[in-house]
């Protein structure tokens, strides 16, 4: 069954999720660290079992520690009031007044993630490159879309480089921070 890329906005929103998941837990980014580098990764010495054989049940999902998404979204807030642009209804405003918005927000956020985080791209070629994935490509770290049929190699067009962080440098806190309160009430005297 062929499925359609994720659109722009999903994309961003799978981009923070897993984001935030990475930076919130140390155990899950250090997994996904490894399968990136296939480091976790084997091939099974026998063949794989009939489809009637019953499959153990996965292992239960535990809950992320939200301190690090916390503590990235209070500094999108400070730097770029991330929040207060998204929970704006943008709707009644003019197409030239939210691009005023939008470029603030925007450059608040790069300044964010270039002073917390070193970034580089999953793949070095241009977009639209035509591209080969050999056998044992990391699928972590690229995903194939469009007519995926047969096994790899695969060649096709590089429609998105894709980013992996390198180095995360979030601000030390103190243990009076309370990480909740993202952006605190303003009152002026």
């Amino acid at each position: 069954m062929k499925q359609d890329p994720p659109s722009l906005l999903s994309r961003i929103s799978l981009a923070f999720g897993t984001f935030f998941a990475i930076i919130a837990d140390a155990r899950f980014a250090g997994r996904v660290q490894a399968l990136r580098t296939g480091a976790q990764r084997s091939e099974p010495s026998t063949p794989a079992p009939a489809p009637a054989t019953p499959r153990p049940a996965a292992p239960p999902l535990r809950e992320a520690a939200p301190d690090g998404a916390l503590q990235l979204l209070g500094l999108l807030q400070r730097e770029a009031r991330f929040i207060d642009f998204i929970q704006e209804d943008v709707a009644t405003y003019a197409d030239a007044d939210v691009g005023a918005a939008a470029r603030v927000v925007h450059e608040g956020c790069r300044k964010v993630l270039r002073d917390n985080f070193a970034i580089s791209p999953v793949r070095d070629e241009a977009e639209g490159s035509r591209i080969t994935l050999p056998e044992g490509f990391d699928a972590a770290a690229i995903r194939v879309t469009g007519n995926v049929v047969g096994q790899p190699p695969f060649t096709g067009s590089l429609a998105h480089r894709g980013w992996r962080v390198v180095e995360t440098r979030l601000p030390k806190l103190s243990d009076s921070h309370e990480l909740r309160i993202v952006a605190p009430a303003e009152v002026e005297l």
